[in-house]
């Protein structure tokens, strides 16, 4: 496997297969591994397709293994990077690390992806999109180009089955 971070807080893995791996770590890790966790099951469940999907989970070594949704951007630009924090309230999350080290590009997809969810909110258990979004900006969806040279991993492609 080939590490993409590790830091105090986490420590994240690609593997050969393209899944990522993370092991949480640090202050509040069982609340940021739990919040990750039941925030992508959430997300998954209201068919949101541009966040990681859950490959399996181990509630005691607090270690999560998801998709992967692509590489990491370098340079977005600010209205972009609101409106695809805003497309994911109207999915009833609120991310709570609205930032550019949280946004990939999957070419698979042709679209940007949103990552890292430890932080992140329900803010609308009944997806009624008035969810609302101190965010503005350009409208988002379609096949952005990515600003990114960095190499990643290859995403894998379709679903992957749960080792539940």
């Amino acid at each position: 496997m080939k590490d993409i971070k590790d830091t105090v807080r986490s420590h994240v893995r690609v593997a050969y297969d393209g899944s990522v791996h993370k092991t949480f770590r640090g202050t509040d890790a069982d609340v940021r591994y739990e919040t990750e966790k039941t925030v992508l099951q959430f997300l998954e469940e209201r068919n949101c397709d541009f966040v990681p999907r859950v490959i399996e989970f181990d509630d005691e070594r607090l270690y999560l293994v998801t998709t992967n949704c692509g590489q990491p951007v370098r340079s977005l630009s600010d209205g972009k990077m609101k409106s695809l924090f805003r497309e994911l309230e109207t999915f009833g999350v609120r991310h709570g690390d609205q930032f550019e080290r949280n946004i990939t590009y999957d070419p698979v997809k042709g679209r940007f992806c949103v990552i890292d969810f430890e932080l992140a909110d329900i803010i609308d258990e009944n997806n009624d999109d008035d969810a609302g979004s101190e965010c503005d900006g350009e409208e988002s969806g379609g096949a952005d180009e990515p600003k990114s040279d960095m190499a990643a991993e290859k995403p894998r492609q379709g679903r992957e089955n749960s080792a539940e």
